[in-house]
């Protein structure tokens, strides 16, 4: 599978891309019963939400305050950032947001479909 997102350009991550990300918290926000990981769409493609975060992991933009809110009210232990008034990059808030979609997927039981689903067609067939 080729990666449908924009990549990170020196760390940095379009606007497009960070905006997708906020869709992509948001999709997390309203997952509720339902056994499958949310989706966004970007360009007319259906994106699964953890390969949004997955495509931020590196990046070292910072995050918005509203959306660091967002991550940090998810955590179980108070969040300290390391940068000026607690900063946190989108890098930080993307291995947290992919950190949760990975346990609701295990505890839904649903994630070994996922990366079944998610592996590149020649590596399911063996090939």
């Amino acid at each position: 599978m080729t990666n449908a997102l924009p990549p990170l350009h020196d760390g940095h991550a379009p606007f497009t891309l960070q905006e997708l990300f906020r869709e992509a918290l948001y999709a997390f926000e309203e997952w509720d019963t339902e056994l499958t990981e949310p989706i966004v769409t970007f360009e007319g493609r259906v994106v699964p939400i953890s390969q949004v975060f997955e495509a931020m992991r590196h990046c070292d933009d910072i995050v918005p305050m509203n959306i660091v809110g967002a991550v940090t009210e998810r955590l179980t232990k108070p969040w300290e950032g390391e940068g000026p008034l607690d900063q946190m990059s989108f890098s930080t808030a993307a291995r947290v947001m992919g950190v949760l979609v990975r346990k609701r997927l295990l505890a839904n039981g649903t994630a070994d479909i996922v990366a079944v689903a998610e592996q590149p067609a020649e590596r399911r067939s063996g090939n």
